[in-house]
């Protein structure tokens, strides 16, 4: 959540020691006075600069879909959320995540979870992996990459335009010089946007937008079809990092809702939140409940609910997917020796 102008304004000199650090810290990366590691293979970054949702998992689940379907089986490395969640039924514990990016690449794509990811790496390396995507990676300087691929939001995109605590950048905006490939998300043109963007970077700028992928029923996975599904009256719930962009996605998809609550990002429910949820539900006239793919994994593990919930899932769409991958394709030549026969 952004602060409130006047705690903005209490926070920015904090802010602004902050941005200084993370400007020393890139500038001592930058010089080599701090050690970058590289793993023995190719590795895609997928970051942002704020704190909170800008479609880093459907940006990440697409990249690996694009390497399974070219005949690779990459391997994805993610810190998690707080280390770890709940099982993903893999005998495993995960964060919500990684459990969603596990069920929808079913087996193509190996997972280094925890905060070494360089380690993590190499372990899957031995194991044969040669394309690693860096979940969230844009500020973990610690890894060397071959294409640094930066989201931004365009309901948001600097969040509030303060550095932490003051906002939820995460570093200044001039980190975008580091970029090689610009999504803008939520939106299909954003001349503004680009024009700010131009000030730190000539990297390729792509648009990404969401897009509906189905709606399941919880926890038995069945689709709805799109006929019963307009029959329903939705009370809508999730705890992700921007809870306005998917009730406004909702809506933008012709979803009938008529009431919504949000929860703090990766949020465990109890049952009597569940409860609560359905009292309040049915309370706005709703006949079912519906949220994120990535709530599921944060649902009790005994579900009983006395009205149905259902998963959005979603994909992102990119506007020029082929020009999208040529310029990752491009920007992995630049950064990669060219070996000599």
């Amino acid at each position: 959540m952004t602060p409130s102008p006047l705690v903005r304004t209490l926070l920015q000199p904090l802010g602004l020691l902050y941005g200084t650090l993370m400007r020393l810290r890139t500038t001592f990366y930058e010089y080599r006075l701090l050690r970058s590691r590289r793993l023995p293979g190719t590795v895609i970054s997928v970051g942002n600069l704020t704190v909170g949702g800008t479609g880093k998992t459907p940006m990440v689940l697409w990249i690996a879909e694009r390497l399974a379907a070219e005949g690779h089986r990459p391997a994805i490395l993610t810190r998690g959320y707080r280390g770890l969640g709940r099982g993903d039924g893999n005998g495993e514990e995960t964060a919500d995540e990684v459990a969603l990016l596990r069920k929808r690449l079913d087996g193509r794509a190996q997972f280094g979870v925890g905060k070494d990811r360089y380690k993590n790496g190499l372990a899957l390396a031995k194991d044969g992996a040669e394309w690693f995507i860096l979940d969230d990676g844009f500020q973990h300087l610690e890894l060397q990459r071959d294409a640094n691929i930066v989201l931004l939001d365009a309901t948001d995109p600097f969040g509030g335009g303060g550095v932490l605590p003051a906002g939820r950048l995460r570093e200044p905006r001039s980190g975008l010089a580091r970029a090689d490939i610009v999504i803008i998300t939520r939106t299909s043109r954003a001349p503004a946007l680009e024009t700010i963007v131009r000030r730190f970077t000539k990297a390729p700028i792509f648009y990404g937008q969401t897009r509906p992928d189905g709606v399941l029923r919880v926890p038995s996975s069945e689709a709805l079809p799109e006929g019963e599904r307009r029959q329903y009256k939705f009370f809508s719930f999730c705890g992700i990092g921007n809870p306005a962009a998917f009730f406004a996605d909702l809506e933008n998809w012709d979803f009938s809702v008529v009431g919504r609550r949000s929860f703090p990002d990766h949020h465990r429910y109890s049952g009597a939140e569940i409860r609560d949820l359905e009292a309040e539900a049915a309370a706005a006239g709703a006949n079912a409940l519906i949220c994120t793919e990535k709530d599921v994994f944060n649902l009790p593990t005994s579900l009983a609910p006395t009205l149905p919930i259902y998963a959005c899932r979603i994909r992102l769409a990119l506007n020029d997917e082929n020009a999208f991958w040529t310029a990752v394709r491009a920007a992995v030549g630049r950064s990669q020796p060219v070996t000599q026969a």
